[in-house]
């Protein structure tokens, strides 16, 4: 019997406390318990969950004016600079930005012991956080300098704007080199002495939704603790890539740009957290639930962990240098296990993203549904999806030269 449901029918059952909601987890038991035919009929969504670095993560953020008003040219907070290319007292401050007086790897390893990331988890928490900027000065905004203190609750709006997060999958890093490695999956040992990975496995939201089939623009997610939605396809989307016959990519493929306010996320879920030798970033939690429309989505949530691979990719000279270096790939299960095989070593692996963390987050997100304080959204616009004819580009290198032989050249 062919079984398809709506968006409505699935929220009207959630406001009569009626849904039957499981997390990406239990669906795999659920349907070995209970068969496929009856599972699809009962189960009305799927929660996932993924809690780690996010390095393309930021807030756009509102002050307010100055007595006198102010044009802010330069903005800092806590002595981590904020993009003030806005309007007169709106700015962006990025995860990854790091404070001016940070000695960065001048003296390596640097520690990165604080950046954007920080403090925005600072501002989450409700800590008082230092309020610089500088401006030139204009008839209608002739202030040239505030410095003060600061809370969110100071702030009119307080957002996240998170450009490239909740990447579908993502290389396990290794070293095949013979000195260790700084880098944004940790620190990679020499020789092969550890295999960094990444994502939450089978609880990865784009993992249980692989063809984007429900998660799009304006699907309302799990966002930092609080409630947030798909703002667009992430940076560096890149969803026409090698696949299995699962339909799960078996390299790095889709992302997502996602945006929620601020003031009602939490410090557990928003995390500044300091890579040596990398730089600053933030871990930040996201769950999506997936509605149990038709057969086909509740077959996409069904993805085990045995049966997501991802690509052994050596990050000495592989990865930073784009050379082509074969090491295979590994499954979710080996690398859950601890320890993984490359050219027949046995290598430990480290998680960067926290499964535990994954876990609690589609189990909320599952509570939420459950208590009927989250409906779901139909998003207004799909995701592009395998079939786009999407090139993924790099910077060109061209001369500066041709530019201005060309008389191309804007800046005078």
């Amino acid at each position: 019997m062919t079984v398809e449901k709506t968006y409505e029918e699935i929220n009207a059952r959630i406001k009569r406390g009626e849904a039957v909601v499981v997390t990406a987890e239990e669906v795999i038991d659920y349907v070995a318990e209970n068969g496929y035919e009856k599972a699809v009929q009962e189960i009305d969504v799927v929660t996932t969950g993924t809690f780690g670095p996010m390095c393309s993560s930021g807030a756009f953020l509102n002050f307010g004016h100055s007595r006198p008003r102010i044009k802010m040219k330069k903005v800092w907070l806590n002595g981590v600079e904020a993009y003030g290319g806005l309007a007169a007292v709106d700015a962006y401050i990025g995860a990854a930005q790091l404070p001016d007086f940070d000695p960065e790897n001048k003296v390596f390893p640097g520690r990165f012991t604080y950046g954007g990331g920080h403090v925005i988890h600072d501002l989450v928490a409700g800590k008082e956080i230092r309020l610089e900027a500088i401006a030139y000065g204009t008839d209608c905004y002739p202030n040239k300098k505030v410095d003060t203190i600061i809370t969110i609750d100071d702030l009119n709006e307080a957002y996240i704007f998170n450009p490239r997060n909740a990447y579908q999958n993502y290389n396990c890093a290794v070293n095949l080199g013979d000195r260790i490695l700084y880098t944004y999956m940790g620190i990679l040992k020499p020789r092969l002495g550890n295999a960094s990975y990444s994502t939450s496995g089978q609880l990865s939201p784009l993992l249980n939704d692989p063809y984007y089939k429900t998660i799009g623009i304006g699907t309302r997610i799990f966002l930092g603790g609080g409630t947030g939605y798909v703002a667009w396809n992430g940076t560096q989307h890149h969803p026409n890539v090698l696949r299995g016959e699962n339909g799960v990519p078996q390299v790095p493929a889709g992302t997502l740009a996602v945006i929620g306010d601020l003031k009602q996320m939490t410090p557990d879920w928003l995390v500044g957290l300091s890579f040596i030798g990398y730089g600053a970033t933030m871990a930040v939690g996201i769950g999506i639930p997936i509605p149990i429309l038709n057969e086909e989505i509740l077959r996409y949530t069904l993805v085990k962990d045995e049966d997501i691979f991802c690509p052994i990719v050596d990050y000495n000279e592989g990865y930073p240098y784009s050379k082509p270096i074969d090491l295979g790939s590994a499954n979710f299960k080996e690398l859950k296990s601890g320890r993984i095989k490359i050219n027949d070593k046995e290598v430990i692996t480290t998680p960067q993203s926290s499964y535990p963390r994954a876990r609690k987050i589609a189990t909320i997100l599952k509570e939420w549904i459950q208590r009927g304080e989250f409906e779901l959204s139909r998003p207004v616009a799909m995701l592009p999806s395998a079939d786009a004819n999407i090139e993924f580009k790099s910077i060109p290198e061209r001369s500066p030269s041709e530019i201005f032989l060309n008389g191309r050249n804007r800046r005078g």
